[in-house]
């Protein structure tokens, strides 16, 4: 027997929280949370959704064009998202098959007011979610996704996830799937495809090819802005994308969508069928399997190591910064010792952190300093190796000399806290409301300053109840000496209506 201790095996499970006002997914790794989907039925996803869409605007200095596709706010489209021969549909559907075409143009072929006019309908596909106060980011490259691949209809290109590593299946499954295509276009064998026959991969394909001649068939019926192509909804998204052999169980709550993912599943994912269990126990689905505290946890700033030191996540308009720091841990032996235990934990809690909460952009990291090389290169590591099991892309530099680790995660959709919270409406967002002994003293100058426009012998304080109380007891020199100064008594009267920050000087 082999001195190294085995890694244990992962086990995976799906559950699912399906209500008529939105539906939860949750992937559980070995008993805990690793990643969540949100999807309200009002607010449904739009990625993936196939338009036909009208130009409203062009934008020759931004090199891009807004595009209405019926949403709330105007699409974004680049000019590297556009097509050249763009006038000419029945041209860009059948591309010449003797060389493969690249996913995207190198470079534009012209300049985006060459390609695209105010007025002009054009069909895209939606790349990104609306986020904030930006519109949705569209492409004209469509591609439509399966289970063990993803058709792309513009390009004459076979490729094969890097996720496959063997060099000999990767050959096969390319081979495979040039030999089962029938027509224009080309595929992307995803990493669920490993092991897959010619049996398992024909169908789907032929599916997908269908599915896009409709989209075109439906473009040439209507006009813009249209809806040509709706996306799977979260549950079935969930099992196409998540599943694998890993996955022990999918368990739903809701008998209506039970039905509905049994017949999914026994379309494309078959082998997945005796897995999918139908909840109906008394205890909420999410609280029976500790998924409701996981999320309140997610959304705080602060987030504890077992160590005793903590991580601090704040979010900003331009990027996420993550602090690091020892909080109570005070280790065994040295500083160097404390410091490096702390990071390395702190490392593999951050990226759990990013996947769970699904933080996207640039991202800094402010490890605490390390004077070792030998200790900044192990952090990296652990840092890089626990981004691995992510799904989303991420671009990691090294740690740089003040500790720092600059980092982007591929953003494509709201993150967690974004989804679920709004700015709040006591401190607008700010997070923070100025003191009550500033707000004090402002009333002081408030006073001071209107003093000759008031002719009454009283003059009327209304503020916050804290403020009035910070007045009464911390300031009741203060005010009494004002008093003697302008000759007139001040009254101070509590308002639990009025934010702490307001306040009114009103003649008595």
């Amino acid at each position: 027997m082999s001195e190294v201790e085995a890694a244990p095996s992962l086990s995976k499970e799906i559950i699912i929280n399906a209500t008529p006002q939105d539906t939860r997914v949750a992937l559980l790794e070995n008993k805990v949370l690793a990643e969540l989907y949100i999807e309200h039925v009002k607010d449904r996803r739009v990625v993936g959704n196939i338009y036909k869409g009208r130009v409203v605007r062009v934008l020759p200095g931004m090199q891009a064009a807004f595009v209405d596709i019926g949403l709330e706010k105007a699409a974004f489209l680049y000019v590297s998202d556009v097509y050249s021969d763009i006038q000419e549909y029945a041209e860009m559907f059948g591309l010449d098959e003797d060389g493969d075409v690249p996913l995207r143009p190198s470079k534009p072929a012209a300049p985006i007011e060459d390609l695209l006019h105010e007025g002009q309908e054009v069909l895209v596909q939606v790349a990104k979610e609306p986020l904030g106060r930006k519109g949705a980011r569209i492409t004209q490259f469509v591609s439509l996704p399966g289970r063990n691949v993803v058709y792309l209809p513009h390009v004459n290109h076979i490729g094969v996830s890097r996720r496959i590593t063997d060099e000999e299946e990767r050959a096969a499954l390319r081979e495979m799937v040039a030999e089962l295509r029938t027509g224009p276009g080309g595929f992307i064998v995803r990493t669920a495809a490993e092991g897959c026959t010619a049996e398992d991969l024909k169908p789907e394909m032929e599916f997908l090819t269908r599915l896009w001649d409709d989209v075109v068939q439906r473009a040439a019926r209507v006009s813009a802005p249209n809806l040509l192509h709706c996306d799977l909804d979260i549950s079935f998204r969930a099992i196409r994308d998540l599943y694998t052999p890993e996955v022990r169980r999918i368990v739903v709550d809701s008998a209506e969508e039970y039905k509905k993912i049994l017949e999914f599943v026994g379309t494309y994912v078959p082998q997945a069928r005796p897995l999918v269990e139908l909840y109906n126990r008394p205890e909420p689905i999410f609280s029976f399997y500790d998924i409701e505290i996981e999320i309140s946890k997610a959304l705080e700033r602060r987030v504890w190591l077992k160590s005793g030191g903590y991580i601090v996540i704040e979010r900003t308009e331009a990027l996420t910064a993550i602090d690091v720091n020892t909080g109570s841990y005070v280790g065994k032996r040295n500083l160097e010792e404390t410091i490096l235990k702390t990071n390395l934990e702190a490392a593999r809690e951050i990226a759990y952190q990013l996947r769970l909460r699904n933080i996207g952009g640039i991202i800094i990291i402010d490890f605490i300093d390390m004077e070792v090389e030998e200790n900044r290169r192990k952090v990296f590591e652990t840092l890089e190796a626990e981004l691995r099991k992510d799904r989303a892309k991420t671009n990691l530099l090294q740690i740089s000399s003040l500790g720092l680790v600059e980092m982007t995660r591929k953003r494509v959709h709201e993150d967690l806290g974004r989804m679920l919270c709004e700015p709040c409406p006591y401190c607008e967002g700010k997070g923070y409301v100025r003191s009550r002994s500033t707000v004090a003293y402002d009333v002081f100058r408030e006073i001071r300053r209107r003093r000759h426009g008031i002719a009454s012998d009283t003059i009327v304080v209304e503020a916050h109840p804290d403020v009035v109380h910070y007045l009464y007891d911390e300031e009741r020199s203060g005010l009494e000496a004002l008093e003697q100064t302008l000759g007139k008594q001040i009254v101070l009267k509590a308002r639990p209506h009025l934010h702490q920050e307001e306040f009114r000087v009103l003649e008595g």
